[in-house]
């Protein structure tokens, strides 16, 4: 059997598994889901020898520390993801919500309902605990799942996939209800991709590069965010203190993920005051500026020239672009034109400015007085997140099990005709 026709064998029997699988109640997919927590936990020995292969194999391909350490898995790391296991079953399950019901003239009574999306792609690169993360919130809410991860991670993908299905299948859970391409050629991100005959999504995860190759071949619809481009604009009339320990906070807390800040907007009348102090902070957390004339001016720390990249570059480092803005309005229209509809904060005491600058900014995820770190399904309150989309249809910004539903519309009528 050929690539294409073992993905598209893969294909069909994830089609017959979500067709079982929305017969699930949820209690009987809260089940599954505690089974399979135990089963990745008693099978940890054998996910972490798993793991050893690749984590040698990146070291000797030369990833860089910070790569390798997304990689590993420690006992504490397995535990963590078998704990994630379990708070997604505790979660309410949205499959079978009425969203909305109303009767017509007619007497026809109209009823919304949120129901499975049914077969999920998803692709993503390095992180073994995506592959938990995934099938469980698709399982939850009633979709069968087919996972194709990077090639750093493929012992260790392998051995959690199995884990999860084996013990799935221990309380019930559909075969071939979570599969995962088990090779890392890229001919199968084609085939995925253009399987539309049998996948309803695709979620790619990881960098540009990967997202770019994957909207270009769908043949169905496609939830990712590029970059995350994310800006702090601090208003003439912000609580400095408050400023700068949200900046120096969005900058260094986790420069390396897609909501940290990567470009600081200053209103111009509190350039002078700001400057120094925010320079001071960033300085000793071992930031690199990038600047323009009058920041750099300001600052009081070494900086680098701003070039026109700096405004379009997510740096996922220690290194932060700064620009003076006259106005609102300029920090408004910068965001717009240069951000990536990601994450974007204001720090204000001005009720009137913060209220345009969240009506007005056209992302995902806007803050007042915030961190944009905070953009993560888990800080709103859903427990977890498949990613975060920058999309505007069907979701946008952290992506939890709602997210993963779509919805039917049901008729129920006494005899009506047109």
């Amino acid at each position: 059997m050929d690539l294409k026709e073992q993905i598209h064998q893969m294909g069909r029997q994830a089609l017959a598994a979500s067709r079982q699988l929305v017969k699930l109640s949820t209690q009987q997919k809260n089940q599954v889901l505690l089974a399979m927590a135990d089963e990745l936990t008693a099978s940890e020995p054998t996910i972490l020898e798993a793991n050893r292969h690749d984590v040698a194999a990146a070291k000797e391909n030369g990833l860089t520390n910070a790569m390798v350490d997304r990689l590993t898995l420690t006992s504490a790391r397995v535990t963590a993801i078998a704990d994630g296991i379990r708070q997604v079953a505790s979660l309410n399950d949205p499959v079978g919500e009425i969203i909305k019901e109303w009767t017509r003239p007619n007497g026809l009574r109209i009823q919304k309902k949120r129901v499975p999306i049914g077969v999920i792609g998803i692709i993503y690169e390095s992180r073994p605990n995506v592959t938990s993360d995934a099938a469980v919130l698709c399982l939850k809410t009633g979709n069968a799942t087919i996972l194709r991860g990077g090639k750093e991670a493929i012992h260790s993908n392998r051995a959690i996939a199995a884990a999860l299905q084996r013990g799935g299948e221990k309380a019930g859970l559909p075969l071939h209800s979570i599969q995962l391409i088990p090779f890392t050629d890229r001919e199968s991100v084609r085939h995925l991709a253009e399987m539309d005959q049998y996948l309803d999504l695709i979620i790619p995860r990881g960098g540009a590069g990967l997202i770019e190759t994957v909207v270009s071949l769908a043949r169905m619809p496609v939830i990712k965010h590029y970059d995350g481009i994310c800006h702090t604009y601090v208003d003439k009339d912000a609580d400095l203190n408050m400023a700068e320990v949200i900046v120096v906070n969005a900058k260094t807390q986790k420069p390396s993920v897609c909501n940290a800040l990567e470009t600081l907007l200053v209103h111009r009348d509190v350039a002078k005051e700001f400057y120094p102090r925010v320079g001071a902070a960033l300085a000793e957390k071992g930031v690199e500026i990038r600047a323009d004339e009058t920041a750099r001016t300001l600052l009081g720390v070494e900086s680098q020239p701003a070039a026109e990249a700096d405004w379009t570059t997510e740096y996922l480092d220690l290194i932060l672009s700064v620009k003076t803005v006259d106005s609102l309005d300029a920090a408004i229209d910068h965001i717009n034109h240069y951000g990536s509809h990601h994450s974007d904060a204001i720090v204000t005491r001005d009720e009137a400015a913060a209220e345009r600058f969240l009506n007005e900014v056209d992302s995902a995820t806007v803050f007042w007085n915030s961190s944009t770190r905070f953009s993560d399904g888990e800080e709103f309150g859903f427990g977890a997140e498949i990613g975060i989309s920058t999309d505007k249809l069907h979701a946008r910004g952290p992506m939890a099990l709602e997210e993963l539903t779509s919805y039917k519309y049901l008729l129920f009528g006494t005899g009506q005709v047109k």
